[in-house]
């Protein structure tokens, strides 16, 4: 069952007149989606330093491991402007520690659930995000972790690194395929609609959105929109985009997860509280759900103990 000949001796089996068949097209598409999944983790790069910052006085807080809370207010006293790059949040303490000669805040990010907006709007402070510039980055990052949960990457990854790969077998590693599934995205925003055309590559069957309000988007992309349970019924694939509100603050529950298919995937790009990690973890290991594949996690980064990182069937990436 392969679709290249080279461990077989054509020449000898024509010598005997016995008949050689192979599956040419049977492992297409399993084969293209580890291709894509290969080269979008291969193509990850992180860009540091910037001759721009070389034109200011800028105090940099990044430290690895990540500055603390006590730090990062050490360095904002006095400053004119705050480039928030953190998942601390900003807030009244920042904003104080800072001082009233603070004219203005950025942060790279679509969400702002990490920062006091009404703090910054009560002292006239503008605020700057980037609701579209990270699109592209976390849509490729979200099809790269659906192809790696769907094809259990992560579990052949683990197997290499344990020396437990004894070879390739007919059955070995099954995955599930992406080609004429039902793919639902919680969240049709820019992210979402980002996922959505690079999915529809894959020639997926269906494609499901949920939200508040049906959108114009979702007809151009050819998506239905459905209800939130409904999408959970019915999708092989579910995607969470959506912004991280007190409403869809672990939305993906027990109740949520008893209600996907067993053989479906969880992809989360979005925010990890968004999810109940336990219910994820009970979940995975109890079959609920197929595989998942995790941009962001509670807490950042995951505990070296964490269930999630011995969890064959959840890959992790985590953004840069």
């Amino acid at each position: 069952m392969s679709a290249g000949s080279d461990h077989i001796d054509v020449t000898t089996s024509k010598k005997r007149n016995i008949p050689v068949a192979c599956t040419s097209i049977v492992v297409d598409n399993a084969v293209a989606d580890v291709a894509v999944l290969l080269t979008v983790a291969a193509s990850r790069r992180l860009y540091e330093g910037s001759t721009h910052i070389q034109q200011f006085d800028v105090i940099i807080t990044e430290q690895k491991p990540a500055a603390s809370r006590k730090q990062i207010l050490d360095k904002v006293k006095g400053v004119d402007a705050l480039f928030w790059c953190t998942k601390e949040r900003l807030d009244d303490e920042v904003l104080d520690t800072a001082g009233p000669q603070l004219k203005v805040v950025a942060t790279m990010s679509s969400g702002l659930d990490h920062i006091d907006v009404p703090a910054l709007k009560k002292r006239n402070i503008p605020l700057g995000n980037t609701p579209k510039v990270l699109d592209d980055a976390v849509s490729e990052i979200a099809v790269l972790l659906t192809l790696a949960a769907c094809r259990r990457f992560q579990e052949g990854r683990m197997h290499i690194e344990q020396g437990i790969w004894s070879g390739v077998g007919v059955q070995y590693l099954l995955g599930t395929d992406l080609e004429n599934s039902t793919v639902g995205i919680v969240g049709l925003g820019g992210i979402g609609q980002a996922i959505a055309k690079r999915l529809k590559a894959f020639d997926i069957g269906r494609l499901l959105y949920s939200g508040h309000r049906e959108k114009s988007e979702g007809k151009q992309l050819g998506a239905e929109f459905v209800s939130f349970k409904t999408l959970l019924r019915e999708s092989d694939f579910v995607i969470v985009a959506a912004p991280l509100t007190d409403e869809t603050r672990h939305m993906f529950n027990r109740t949520t997860f008893s209600l996907m298919k067993n053989s479906s995937v969880f992809v989360n790009i979005a925010r990890g509280l968004i999810v109940d990690q336990d219910a994820l973890i009970e979940a995975l290991k109890d079959g609920t759900i197929f595989a998942a594949g995790l941009d962001v996690m509670v807490p950042e980064p995951l505990p070296t103990d964490s269930e999630l990182l011995k969890l064959p069937n959840c890959g992790k990436c985590t953004k840069m």
